[in-house]
């Protein structure tokens, strides 16, 4: 029974390449055609393949309304949790995770520091959006039309000295944080914060939330906080692997 489900499955990812006939299942399933269209048929009554006029099959409406369902049946918030807690076991800092709705970032989880030095942010609270480190995650994954036509939308509040001056640099740091992959907020916000995100990547590869871990300078330096940058990065990479389905899901260590 499991080698026969085995092979139902295997066709699956065969259609996904494309429409095949019954004797390329056969030959990718290295069975007689006589299995091959008896698994066929299977799938095919539970609408997951699709005969074609031509007696090639490609996949079936119902598997891909089930896929649709699926993802947006999916809370990112209840997957990225776990790991937000033991990357903060793990480090002691702040640790945020957030998403962009209707021209907003929102902080959606957050675990506190250890530290009796902590940050002012509160779970739907919306960030500020020109200098935080996963905004610029958030914003920078847009479509370049979609991403100028926001920025171009925005205030730029001066926090900080080092804040987001205007509209032309923030493209231009978005776009440097599109091409790295992470971003920071080295005192943007307020100078005695910064803080290092990282991207949660969906099975398409889109960005659909961010992660950050943040820290007052007088716990530790920005310079130390960088240091941190790979463990970030992995734990956002654990979760967008559990959230898309890719990988097991596994612990990451520092």
């Amino acid at each position: 029974m499991s080698q026969t489900v085995d092979r139902a499955l295997s066709i699956l990812p065969l259609l996904a390449e494309g429409p095949a006939d019954l004797g390329r299942v056969a030959d990718r399933l290295g069975v007689h055609k006589s299995t091959a269209l008896r698994l066929l048929r299977t799938l095919h009554e539970h609408g997951f393949v699709y005969r074609q006029e031509d007696q090639r099959y490609r996949l079936g409406a119902r598997l891909i309304a089930l896929a649709q369902e699926a993802m947006e049946n999916l809370d990112v918030r209840e997957i990225a949790h776990p790991h937000l807690v033991r990357l903060n076991e793990q480090c002691g800092h702040t640790v945020h995770l957030a998403v962009y709705e209707e021209n907003e970032v929102l902080y959606i989880d957050k675990v506190e520091s250890r530290y009796p030095v902590r940050m002012y942010s509160r779970i739907g609270k919306p960030v500020a959006i020109t200098v935080a480190a996963v905004a610029k995650l958030l914003l920078a994954d847009l479509p370049e039309n979609e991403r100028r036509a926001v920025v171009e939308k925005l205030d730029y509040p001066m926090y900080t000295p080092r804040s987001t001056p205007n509209a032309d640099g923030f493209l231009t740091e978005l776009a440097k944080v599109r091409e790295q992959g992470w971003a920071t907020d080295l005192g943007g916000h307020e100078e005695s914060i910064n803080c290092v995100a990282a991207p949660i990547r969906g099975a398409d590869g889109r960005v659909v939330a961010a992660m950050s871990v943040s820290a007052p300078n007088v716990v530790v330096t920005a310079d130390e906080l960088l240091t941190l940058l790979p463990l970030v990065r992995r734990t956002a990479d654990a979760i967008s692997g559990e959230y898309s389905g890719r990988t097991p899901v596994k612990e990451v260590t520092a």
